[in-house]
């Protein structure tokens, strides 16, 4: 009796010790394997909106803009470029005023490029808080037309989610922007009510 109870236990302990075997070369062979699957199975991993929006400024040349507003801008997004809207300015300025999607990103820049030689473009500051990114800097362009250069702030307001770029609102100073393609002519303006009037853009 007592033979086949120690017989019974060594059985019963080769099979555990088997099991554990098995069970540990199983976790070492699979182990990467179901890591990788977990990854794979995973959404991109989330970025922070801070870094989609730095990516897509350093991707606005006319050869990767249209790729970077593909990848990083939302199907659905809105782009408010220098004001709300404003036909006289979207005259001189095509991409002035609000539009939508990937393509209103990837035509302002590229429109951008063609107008104007893009002598610098610096931020010189960049920081967020939720879903919002804000950017100053400076930037200097030279019409292509007139030749005419000037330097100008900036800033954007940008709302990011799921990794997209979802609102994007950029301003700069547009009177100096859209000076720079004047051939001729001036304004006479009056300001101060009790001031008398004034011209402004004599000549070159």
């Amino acid at each position: 009796m007592n033979e086949r109870i120690a017989m019974s236990t060594a059985n019963y302990t080769r099979r555990i010790f088997t099991a554990t075997v098995l069970s540990a070369c199983a976790c070492a062979l699979l182990g990467p394997a179901s890591a990788s699957a977990q990854e794979s199975n995973k959404s991109p991993a989330h970025r922070e909106p801070i870094d989609v929006v730095k990516e897509f400024l350093e991707n606005t040349t006319p050869d990767k803009v249209d790729a970077a507003a593909k990848r990083l801008v939302a199907p659905d997004a809105t782009y408010i470029s220098l004001n709300f809207d404003n036909p006289e300015l979207k005259k001189i300025e095509p991409w002035a005023g609000t539009s939508k999607g990937p393509e209103a990103f990837s035509t302002t820049f590229a429109n951008v490029a063609k107008y104007w030689k893009i002598e610098d473009f610096k931020v010189t500051d960049m920081f967020g808080s939720g879903d919002n990114v804000a950017v100053f800097g400076t930037f200097t362009y030279r019409s292509v037309a007139v030749g005419t250069s000037f330097r100008s702030p900036f800033s954007i307001h940008a709302k990011v989610k799921n990794s997209k770029i979802e609102y994007f609102q950029f301003m700069e100073d547009t009177y100096a922007s859209a000076a720079s393609f004047r051939q001729s002519g001036s304004w006479k303006v009056k300001t101060d009510p009790k001031a008398p009037a004034f011209e402004v853009g004599k000549g070159k």
